[in-house]
């Protein structure tokens, strides 16, 4: 029998539980195929986020699992990601466009960014797991999918059903089993007048 993983977040005020249990695995299965339907949902939620002027400079590259783009992306992982995020059903690169009809958008990556948050928060809602990483080439990314110069990758996301801990490696065993921590509120406040 595997073991199951929960990581609801020890909140010190109210939120809402799609947050409080919303946490980033690094433990895939690397054989059930993405739920298309949910896929689907956390793309139409990304799609509806928030931007400056409603702009929407968010671009996403999908891939599943035993793609070429797939591949692509594994390859341009850094590290330690390269080591989990293979096994996700898809990766999913969020890019921000730097400009529209020649006018720059100096929030384009902050609005990739709330997309990117949209997504994740659908995903968990409809059954999905995921984790975003910042470790991966850009350039090579941006290589792959013929990203122009205007076009550049904000975070790579895995996605897909969560694996068995049982099975994962020592190591990943102990980075999934370690507490969830944020630091205080009151650290992150530069005021609160």
């Amino acid at each position: 029998m595997s073991s199951v993983i929960t990581h609801t977040a020890d909140t010190a005020s109210p939120i809402l539980d799609v947050l409080a249990e919303r946490w980033s695995t690094r433990i895939f299965d690397a054989t059930t195929p993405i739920d298309e339907d949910a896929l689907s949902s956390a793309l139409e939620a990304a799609r509806w986020a928030p931007s400056a002027s409603n702009t929407q400079p968010w671009r996403f590259v999908v891939a599943r699992r035993g793609s070429a783009a797939h591949a692509q992306i594994v390859g341009a992982l850094m590290g330690f990601n390269q080591s989990w995020a293979a096994d996700a059903a898809a990766l999913v690169v969020f890019a921000a466009a730097a400009s529209l009809d020649g006018k720059p958008l100096p929030w384009a990556a902050y609005d990739t960014g709330q997309a990117a948050a949209h997504f994740t928060v659908q995903a968990h809602a409809s059954g999905l797991h995921t984790h975003q990483m910042g470790g991966f080439d850009r350039d090579a990314i941006g290589a792959a999918f013929g990203f122009g110069d205007d076009l550049a990758a904000v975070t790579v996301m895995a996605v897909g059903a969560l694996g068995d801990i049982d099975t994962a490696p020592e190591a990943l065993r102990e980075r999934e089993l370690a507490p969830r921590t944020r630091r205080p509120i009151a650290e992150s406040l530069l005021l609160d007048d």
